[in-house]
């Protein structure tokens, strides 16, 4: 029967060419935007390189403090010594990886500006984040200690500082006027992940700020790296414990507010929350409401194409009830057409969508990001595609098993 089926969709689609066109361009199109946009949400959500290791992690990026009274809030990354102060003692972090915030110098190489956004980080971070090393190793404990002039750099950096290919471990590169001796090249982070996306980074150290002055708010972030999946829960609870006894900077805030968060939280924390709501919700809540709008129109515009084909059909509809098809087999002969029509602009839309994201690769839009169409962003993809086809088909179905045998015998 399904056979027959597809045999009639295409022999329908066939007849009124326009009317297909318009049909598979709008879903194709609507696919293909849906498809590039998940390939972009894929990548901020789900593991990257060098952040493996979600599953285990916790992240800690912003401190508030607020005046309840007054109504006004101080809001900032935290500060080195929080991180060192309070939140190394928690029992169940194994690891804890810090950096700072990106700084900008800028380098003059063969008459050509380079701008190298470098960051501080502890020996940890090279221990709990997996950096792919091209050359040479990260730096330890020991170079943290003795405040050593080294750095690790990023490949493009490398190629732009020293040349394509050329051998950087042992050689210099400047940032603010200070020389530092490269020990590592690491291949590239793409820019979607801030936190850990460099040109170079260097022990903090050598920092020229005061990276243990007293206070809660800084510039810097943390992964927390518990012992097993199990324990995140539970060290998510005790951060906030800890959180609750640490003592305000100064009497002109009343409340502090700082988190342990998973990656997603992290994000949308950032976003669309604050110190008390990580705002995941209304994050989640404002994709899928684009997602409904985004759908919604095309499906309009497809159900009015649908119906205007049910009435050119009337006479066939008329005829086959005559001999006894039941509205339900008709109902379900038109979604199964309509499928069929939808599964074929999906396919187009697939082919569309890996022309995309080839051009926006190598477009380079944002530094060093490589969207796939992984698995899940293909399954994401089929789930909207047949979500679309019922949608545009189940009410022109609808109408069509309404549809009264005697007029629709007269319609020939």
């Amino acid at each position: 029967m399904l056979k027959n089926y597809f045999k009639i969709a295409i022999a329908v689609l066939k007849r009124r060419k326009f009317f297909t066109f318009i049909s598979l361009f709008g879903i194709s199109f609507t696919l293909t935007v849906i498809t590039v946009a998940v390939a972009f949400l894929n990548k901020f959500i789900n593991e990257d390189y060098p952040d493996y290791k979600r599953e285990r992690s916790l992240y800690v990026g912003t401190m508030e403090l607020r005046n309840s009274k007054e109504g006004w809030l101080n809001r900032s990354d935290v500060s080195f010594y929080f991180l060192d102060h309070y939140v190394s003692k928690l029992q169940r972090v194994e690891k804890m990886a810090i950096s700072s915030g990106a700084q900008a110098s800028n380098a003059f190489i063969n008459n050509k500006k380079i701008v190298i956004e470098y960051k501080y980080t502890n020996a940890d971070y090279w221990n709990v984040l997996e950096y792919e090393f091209l050359e040479g190793k990260p730096y330890g404990v020991q170079d943290i200690e003795n405040a050593n002039m080294v750095a690790v750099i990023s490949e493009e950096t490398r190629d732009d500082y020293f040349g394509p290919n050329v051998k950087a471990v042992g050689k210099y590169i400047s940032a603010d006027n200070i020389n530092y001796r490269v020990i590592g090249v690491v291949k590239n982070v793409s820019k979607t992940l801030y936190n850990f996306a460099g040109d170079m980074y260097i022990p903090y150290t050598v920092s020229r700020q005061k990276w243990n002055e007293v206070g809660l708010l800084g510039n810097c972030t943390a992964v927390l790296l518990a012992r097993t999946p199990d324990d995140v829960p539970q060290l998510k609870r005790d951060f906030d414990q800890m959180m609750s006894k640490v003592p305000l900077p100064d009497k002109e805030f009343d409340k502090a507010f700082s988190n342990a968060d998973t990656y997603f939280e992290s994000v949308t924390r950032r976003i669309t929350g604050d110190g008390e709501n990580s705002g995941q919700n209304k994050a989640i809540g404002l994709l899928l409401a684009l997602l409904t709008i985004f759908l919604l129109l095309p499906t309009i515009n497809l159900v009015s194409i649908n119906i205007t084909r049910i009435m050119e059909r009337s006479s066939e509809i008329g005829v086959r009830k005559a001999f006894g098809a039941s509205s339900s087999t008709l109902v379900y002969q038109f979604i199964v057409e309509n499928l069929i029509l939808t599964i074929i602009g999906g396919i187009l839309g697939l082919l569309l969508s890996s022309i995309a994201i080839y051009f926006i690769n190598h477009a380079d839009l944002i530094s060093n990001m490589r969207l796939t169409l992984s698995p899940a962003v293909l399954a994401y993809s089929l789930l909207a595609c047949m979500l679309f086809g019922l949608l545009s088909g189940v009410y022109p179905a609808w109408r069509m098993s309404r549809l009264n045998v005697v007029n629709a015998l007269k319609a020939q």
